[in-house]
């Protein structure tokens, strides 16, 4: 590149500080797969013979197989996967590597060479997610009668099934799966020929290229194509909130695996000890994945804070979109097999569980709507079971537990009949049947569905 406009040879702390060899080799497949298309739409138009085509793609095969096998010699001189490849196979090849380049430039080939790897990336992760899914439903079928408190504020809130808590997990991540699909359209346009800022005058056919590929359509505009980093942007995005969905569901494994809590044993494959409490067993798993997910905003942040200052067109900060993206998909992929693994040995302490919920105060409000079936406002009977409930809470004892006489001086209607048909958590959970909610119903329809959409 330097040989024609530079004197002089390149700073060595230059060649150091813009090399980007060392971590964007991993595009080297989608770089050499988008050569061979552009080497083929440049022997459609002329430019290349067809023996010099089957020279270019034979010779870029060859080199592929020796980065897949660690064999291939990346020269940082080279700066980038592109160069790299590029200078290989014209030493192997001749004139006709030299020739690979026309109407091509590094900042039309990147952002194919990154639309290809993060459309590879996003099924890849889909996959994960799906494993992820099933392995929380296979959690809460083995665990679908039992019964748990849940929570608001962290506070004992009203009784649910452990089914019903796991599976609104299964919800975020099929949120997590649409939003990856939403990316995926939205990349789904080829930006090859688009040049350096202006395409060229040696005009390509990009359709036949877009079709090659497996893109649907092409880029429209030459300078957006080559700048954009949209698609980039959203993929970390989505990747920050599938973090964002592991992270809860890691603090909540951790709270229920505490002695305080003793809801779930998580399997010794999936713990650590500490090197001076010999009884430690740590939930290593949940919160490792509860701080990585600060990467996962940490590079969302990064790219957007490096696009959002720069005028149009390509400028070389845009490099610094490849090692945000690896990271996070290293680390969501991760974070994805893990979990999948840990959900899959862990134990659900059914008596625990079901000793907290057998706390009275979890159906305090269906206490209240049994007065608004009888035709008392809610807010009075809000007021009518808050004060039974602080009256219970003064003298140490469960609500349930205060005389029979004390809930029909409060409400007439609440009588030994009504208050023993109130307090058992089953009965409040089977009548729980709207849409959503956990009913016992509700809950079997929910796994049944998750379990054929996920077969």
């Amino acid at each position: 590149m330097r040989k024609g406009r530079f004197q002089q040879a390149p700073s060595s702390l230059l060649k150091t500080y813009s090399e980007s060899i060392s971590f964007d080799w991993r595009l080297y497949r989608h770089d050499i797969r988008g050569s061979i298309a552009h080497a083929r739409a440049l022997m459609n138009a002329g430019i290349l013979t067809a023996s010099e085509f089957e020279k270019i793609e034979a010779g870029l095969r060859e080199i592929e197989a020796e980065i897949a096998s660690a064999t291939f010699p990346f020269d940082v001189e080279l700066e980038d996967v592109h160069m790299n490849i590029e200078a290989e196979l014209t030493r192997r090849i001749g004139d006709a590597g030299a020739k690979l380049h026309t109407a091509r430039s590094r900042n039309d080939q990147v952002a194919l060479d990154l639309r290809l790897y993060l459309r590879d990336e996003i099924r890849a992760l889909g996959d994960l997610i799906a494993a992820f899914q099933r392995a929380l439903v296979g959690l809460a079928e083995r665990y679908s009668d039992s019964l748990m408190p849940g929570y608001t504020h962290l506070q004992r809130a009203q009784p649910v099934f452990a089914s019903h808590h796991l599976l609104a997990y299964v919800e975020m991540a099929s949120r997590d799966c649409d939003r990856l699909k939403d990316c995926e359209k939205r990349l789904d346009q080829m930006p090859l020929g688009s040049g350096a800022i202006a395409g060229s005058t040696i005009v390509l056919d990009r359709e036949a290229m877009a079709r090659e590929l497996g893109f649907s359509t092409v880029t429209q505009n030459s300078m957006d194509a080559v700048s954009d980093r949209d698609f980039a942007c959203e993929f970390l995005a989505t990747l920050a909130i599938l973090g964002m969905h592991l992270s809860r569901l890691g603090e909540d494994f951790i709270l229920w695996s505490s002695t305080e809590f003793g809801f779930v044993e998580l399997s010794d494959r999936h713990t650590t000890g500490s090197s001076l409490m010999p009884q430690k067993k740590n939930p290593d798993i949940a919160e490792l994945t509860r701080g990585k997910t600060g990467r996962l905003y940490g590079n969302l942040v990064a790219l957007l804070t490096v696009m959002k200052g720069l005028p149009l067109a390509y400028n070389r900060d845009m490099q610094e979109d490849k090692e945000a993206i690896f990271d996070s998909v290293d680390t969501a992929k991760a974070a994805l097999q893990v979990f999948t693994e840990m959900i899959d040995g862990a134990t659900f302490l059914e008596d625990r569980a079901a000793q907290a919920t057998a706390d009275p105060a979890l159906l305090a409000t269906d206490l209240a709507e049994r007065l608004v079936l009888g035709g008392v406002p809610f807010r009075k009977s809000h007021e009518i079971v808050g004060r039974l409930v602080s009256t219970a809470s003064r003298r140490g004892i469960p609500l349930n537990e205060l005389d029979p006489s004390e809930f029909v001086a409060a409400a007439p209607m609440l009588t030994e009949e009504v208050l023993r048909d109130t307090f058992n958590a089953r009965k409040a959970l089977s009548a729980r049947k709207a849409p959503g909610a956990p009913s016992p119903g509700n809950v079997s329809q929910r796994l049944a569905h998750w379990r054929k959409v996920l077969k």
